[in-house]
């Protein structure tokens, strides 16, 4: 089969690949028929996430046909089964997934060694990305294995196009996440940084979830624009625009109630000098992450506020305003999206017509381009914020 493969940092390749094989009792092998590039494939690509390996397959929002099922997959799913599949890999059983938080299955990672050296115990497996996070293969290849297909696989019995449902697999549930971290209020005033598909859906469901306000931050006007016409939200442009003036402003000097950081590792800096501080840390391995957006939205926020981090990073920052956060009563709260948690309660929205993810999709492409809307997507170009790609 083809498959879209990591070969160093920022190369990319599509190769032929072995076929993927049932391995264990609750897999199942999905012909691909959609697949999408995601703002944190870029920090694999960038080299930013360690343990990755030449050839590994990159991608971990898909979806597509069952075509071969292990003798244990229970739930009902069936061969023909039209599947999306959520991006962390869970088993179902242990005592997290019990509790629903599906992305730190303490089962599903066989390389939870490696994350442990990193972040004290390990994450969930997760889909194409990296082998800290288990080496599993992703699904931007013409076909995937899912281990625990019971779990991870929600059946789609209707037709709705896999543009309206695709994005069920990661970015609207983490964008829903975000929101439902703020504990929103009625009357309650909600400031995201980030105008990425994740920054675009977190606008979506913050209304949803009763904010009465909701301001998006970026730079670049083509994504702020999505954020006005598709979210209804207000927008600053941080170029031009002193962010922390802006948002005492419009509050009444009181901040926001609560700030979404939907941006995370790579994050950008309007001053030369500030975001050159953080790349050249990053350079020497002093720091991992460039958290400028963590930083002031934790500034930002009004005084027992919430910051809601679901930007991805991936290791250790420095400079976070540890004195601001502590004195004012701050509330932070984190992680991977929990996607099999949401991906009914939000299928159950698009078909209310409530929203339509499919906003969002700016190019599609063969899978066979897929190193050319990796290019376009992190580069910005053609107005580029969300590739699908077609196996």
């Amino acid at each position: 089969m083809k498959a879209n493969c990591w070969i160093a940092p920022n190369n990319l390749a599509v190769e032929d690949v072995p076929d993927p094989q049932i391995l264990n009792p609750r897999d199942a092998v999905v012909r691909v028929s959609s697949a999408a590039i995601c703002g944190s494939d870029l920090h694999l690509l960038d080299g930013f996430i360690p343990a990755m390996k030449k050839g590994d397959i990159l991608g971990h929002e898909f979806m597509g046909e069952i075509v071969e099922l292990g003798p244990g997959v229970r739930d009902g799913l069936s061969i023909g089964d039209r599947v999306v599949v959520g991006f962390p890999i869970a088993c179902g059983n242990c005592m997290t997934c019990q509790r629903g938080l599906y992305s730190i299955c303490e089962n599903s990672n066989p390389n939870a060694a490696i994350a442990e050296v990193a972040m004290g115990h390990s994450p969930a497996g997760i889909f194409g990305y990296s082998h800290l996070m288990g080496g599993y293969a992703g699904g931007q290849a013409q076909y995937v294995r899912v281990p625990f297909a019971d779990v991870g696989a929600l059946k789609i019995e209707d037709d709705l196009p896999d543009e309206n449902v695709l994005f069920l697999s990661d970015v609207l549930p983490t964008g829903y996440m975000a929101a439902e971290m703020c504990d929103i209020k009625p009357g309650d005033t909600v400031a995201i940084w980030g105008a990425g598909p994740v920054g675009q859906f977190a606008a979506v469901s913050a209304y949803l979830l009763g904010a009465e306000r909701v301001i998006v931050i970026d730079r670049f006007p083509y994504r702020l624009q999505m954020a006005r016409t598709n979210a209804g939200a207000e927008t600053i442009n941080y170029e031009e625009t002193d962010v922390m003036d802006a948002l005492r402003d419009m509050t009444a000097g009181r901040g926001p109630d609560a700030c979404i950081d939907a941006v995370g590792m790579e994050g950008h800096h309007p001053s030369a000098a500030l975001h050159a501080y953080d790349r050249a840390k990053q350079a020497m391995k002093v720091e991992t992450d460039r958290p400028h957006a963590l930083r002031e939205a934790v500034l930002s926020c009004r005084n027992g506020g919430t910051i809601s981090a679901i930007g991805a990073y991936g290791g250790f920052i420095d400079k976070f305003p540890m004195g601001s956060f502590m004195n004012r009563s701050l509330t932070m709260r984190s992680g991977q999206a929990h996607v099999q948690r949401y991906m009914r309660p939000l299928l159950e929205r698009i078909r209310k017509g409530e929203i339509d993810p499919s906003f969002i999709i700016t190019h599609t492409m063969q899978l066979h381009d897929a190193p050319r809307g990796y290019d376009i997507f992190k580069n910005k170009q053609e107005d580029c914020v969300k590739v699908v790609l077609k196996p």
